[in-house]
């Protein structure tokens, strides 16, 4: 989604109307990696070429790191990196994702794609409904000093790298949009904001640079 995009949230308050705007994204896009290789990379942050590791990254309060592990061969990392302008205060939704358990990220942690240009089988298929991306494949979590990382192992699931594999077939001709937010269980969570988001514009398989 364009950088300005905004979300709608469902208030549960009756005295209010039922549908508000999420607000402008929590985070800003700061990079994309387009990695390809043999094997899928975990940890991409510690790499020492990342943008975590450059001396601008070490001095942003937090950045949170989303890498997409696509199975393929080669096998593709799709990640992105968003950044907070302060620091995160510790008591909000974001700051328990970032601090909690595995389990209370994989229980809250949603993607939304949007196929904005395509193939009319290829949006079918993606659709464009929020996903608990811990229900639905493998999450693994690396926290430390000033980032959190989720790599999303898609092949994780057979129906996931089903739908992957038709989305690499027409990937040089698709517009998608991509959010990322955290799910709301509590009326006091409300309303969800987006964390980041992004657009992929016909990504080109062979743009992918050697991990």
């Amino acid at each position: 989604m364009p950088s300005n995009a905004t979300a709608p949230s469902l208030y549960m308050n009756s005295e209010v109307p039922a549908w508000v705007r999420g607000g402008d994204p929590l985070l800003k896009l700061i990079s994309v990696d387009w990695l390809k290789g043999d094997q899928s990379i975990d940890k991409v942050a510690l790499r020492p070429s990342c943008v975590v590791q450059s001396e601008t990254g070490r001095k942003l309060p937090f950045i949170l790191i989303v890498n997409l592990q696509i199975p393929a061969k080669p096998n593709y990392n799709l990640v992105f990196y968003y950044a907070a302008d302060r620091p995160v205060n510790k008591n909000s939704l974001l700051g328990k994702f970032i601090d909690g358990t595995d389990s209370f990220r994989d229980s809250r942690f949603k993607l939304i794609p949007s196929i904005v240009k395509g193939y009319w089988m290829v949006k079918r298929a993606v659709g464009s409904k929020a996903c608990l991306l811990g229900k639905a494949v493998t999450c693994r979590y690396l926290r430390q000093h000033n980032f959190l990382e989720i790599d999303v192992d898609i092949g994780s699931s057979s129906v996931a790298r089903s739908v992957i594999g038709l989305v690499l077939g027409y990937v040089t001709s698709l517009v998608v949009d991509l959010a990322v937010l955290i799910e709301a269980n509590e009326e006091t969570e409300l309303p969800e904001h987006l964390l980041g988001t992004v657009r992929l514009s016909c990504v080109r398989l062979d743009s992918a640079v050697d991990a």
